[in-house]
């Protein structure tokens, strides 16, 4: 235990000092006007600060369902901030996260959230919230950027997978862009909710085949089609609860979530 309170001061210490550099950085210049996938970058080098600080490295599986040049949707679980820096780190291609609005108000984080080009949403206003989304549309279409959205909304606090909100699945009916499923395992344990402590752990990244989606189809048909894929991937692992056995989505006034 006290050797995880170590590991845990030790980890915060270095991504403290990697988001001044990086994030204090990317603001600077962006008030000069630059932006683009010199921040991607940065934003991915401060993910591999954080694992290499927690002793965790990340797997990915699937990445040719990944292709170049082309925009996806990642519609991911989400248990721990790891889900995050594991993600960072194994993507290849320009990305983009779709995070609550409040980390805007981080010291040094949330301005270099917004120089990076991350996308936020304001929860408490559905009008807003659905602008914020369709101007993530565009820039995947400008961009052929990837925009990484947890489909449960919120971290999960039991580490069982959650019903899906509807906003990324919404938002891959109006642009017409390929969900791509991406079952996180491994993480849920190496910090727990309302605990300090780390253990190092390898993060498994499962990229699934992209699932194909159509301006007419039944958004909760969808939403259950793509959840089966994530209980399909995490049945029987040992390294996450199994899924909740509701499997249907649940209305919302607004978008999902991000990172808690």
């Amino acid at each position: 235990m006290i050797l995880g309170v170590i590991r845990a001061l030790w980890m915060v210490f270095w991504t403290f000092w990697a988001t001044i550099l990086y994030g204090g950085s990317a603001i600077i210049l962006s008030l000069f006007g630059v932006k683009g996938r010199l921040f991607v970058r940065w934003s991915r080098q401060w993910a591999r600060v954080a694992m290499w600080a927690s002793g965790c490295r990340a797997v990915a599986h699937g990445t040719e369902n990944l292709k170049p040049g082309q925009p996806f949707i990642l519609a991911a679980n989400h248990v721990s901030w790891f889900d995050i820096f594991a993600i960072s780190v194994l993507l290849e291609v320009d990305f983009h996260f779709v995070a609550k609005k409040e980390l805007e108000k981080v010291p040094i984080f949330g301005r270099a959230w917004r120089a990076a080009g991350h996308i936020s949403i304001d929860r408490s206003n559905r009008e807003r919230a659905v602008e914020s989304l369709r101007r993530a549309g565009e820039q995947m279409r400008r961009e052929n950027s990837v925009v990484v959205i947890f489909a449960e909304g919120t971290r999960s606090r039991s580490g069982r997978l959650q019903p899906f909100k509807k906003g990324a699945f919404v938002l891959a009916q109006e642009t017409g862009i390929p969900i791509i499923p991406t079952v996180v395992t491994g993480s849920y344990d190496i910090m727990r909710p309302d605990t300090f402590i780390v253990r190092p752990a390898t993060i498994d990244v499962y990229f699934e085949a992209p699932v194909e989606v159509t301006r007419g189809e039944n958004t909760d048909a969808m939403v259950e089609r793509v959840r089966r894929v994530f209980v399909q991937r995490l049945e029987g692992m040992d390294s996450l609860p199994p899924a909740d056995e509701e499997p249907q989505s649940i209305e919302t006034d607004a978008p999902p979530r991000g990172p808690v």
